[in-house]
């Protein structure tokens, strides 16, 4: 064990769940149930109800390849394959990357109350998006619109321009840092309601973005955006080591051995992309970044090798099931599902920290 993860392992075994924190493949194993569950619960319910067993039989013969005896009818497999399983999925990778984001952020900035918007991404994607509505051309390329990809392009530069800003001598402080990301982002949100007031009957799809949903899920946008959330999710993972060293202080991180310039650059980079590969295919859903990861630092410690991984169990389970509770309560956004969820969450969370918790 290195040394910064045996300081990381001292710290969790002194909270009240030391027991499970010793036991993640526990945490791992219940983690997969719930996302099974989810999985098997998103797509068997709707307007058109579906077997449990007839859902599972149809992803083993069209998924596994294995022969099973169809007991469904053809329209059932055509809702199940091209309409349910592709929503569910974008829902899973798309709260999967959030919760990794918002982990890593949690991370770098040494503060449990941080999400993966918090140097501005959602602004910037927000402005991006309000910006197409508001430009006369209508294109689809790999089934993503210019909505779509100004959300990305909007998402990252906001990133780009916070961490250019922020930028003090060759290095730039975590405190320059955030109130960079605040202050672009507050200008972001007055170009935000200019766009809003400019886009007349364009309004409702601006709205329909800033509050989240997988409505126009589709296998060809889950093919573009996954490999994205997937490779940047990754990437954060395989940097585990820094992360921890990160949390421990600069200082003790170097004398780790962490270069702790340029992995904080590299992890920046990483959780954005995963976070505006997310959000150009979900919109803004917020608070799933927020609740998933520390809900897994509770369970299992502060040490990211294992908080990466769980949190992106949990922020798949959360989210599929957010976007079943959406459907069935007659296709809301999925953002006003997690904001009910997140914010007496986000509430209980601060008055913790103000307690004197630490991450």
């Amino acid at each position: 064990m290195s040394p910064g993860s045996a300081i990381l392992a001292a710290r969790a075994g002194s909270t009240g769940l030391a027991g499970l924190a010793r036991r993640p493949v526990t945490v791992a194993a219940v983690g997969l149930v719930l996302l099974a569950v989810a999985l098997v619960a998103g797509i068997a319910a709707g307007t058109v109800p579906i077997a449990p067993a007839d859902t599972i039989g149809i992803l083993a013969r069209r998924l596994l390849g294995l022969h099973v005896t169809p007991t469904w009818t053809a329209a059932a497999e055509t809702i199940v394959i091209d309409l349910r399983l592709p929503r569910v999925l974008s829902a899973m990778v798309v709260g999967a990357g959030l919760a990794t984001a918002g982990a890593a952020f949690q991370g770098l900035l040494r503060n449990p109350l941080a999400d993966p918007y918090v140097l501005g991404t959602a602004s910037g994607a927000a402005l991006g998006a309000a910006i197409a509505v508001l430009i006369p051309v209508r294109a689809l390329i790999l089934q993503f619109g210019l909505i779509h990809a100004l959300a990305f392009v909007g998402a990252l530069g906001a990133v780009l321009v916070v961490y250019r800003l922020s930028r003090v001598g060759a290095s730039s402080p975590m405190t320059s840092l955030l109130l960079t990301g605040y202050a672009v982002s507050s200008l972001l949100a007055a170009g935000l309601a200019m766009a809003m007031y400019l886009s007349g009957a364009g309004l409702r799809q601006i709205f329909s973005f800033l509050l989240g949903g997988f409505d126009s899920s589709s296998w060809g946008r889950l093919a573009v955006a996954a490999p994205l959330i997937a490779l940047a999710s990754l990437g954060i993972l395989l940097r585990a080591r820094a992360l921890n060293g990160m949390l421990l202080g600069d200082d003790a991180a170097a004398h780790l051995g962490v270069d702790v310039r340029r992995e904080r650059a590299i992890l920046l980079a990483l959780a954005s992309l995963a976070t505006a590969a997310a959000v150009s295919v979900s919109g803004l859903i917020g608070f799933v970044g927020l609740v998933g990861p520390h809900v897994v630092r509770l369970l299992v410690g502060p040490n990211a090798r294992l908080v990466l991984p769980l949190a992106a169990l949990l922020g798949a389970s959360l989210m599929v099931g957010a976007d079943l509770a959406a459907r069935l309560l007659g296709e809301i956004p999925v953002g006003v599902v997690t904001a009910v969820i997140g914010a007496p969450f986000f509430l209980a969370l601060l008055r913790r920290t103000r307690s004197g918790y630490e991450l």
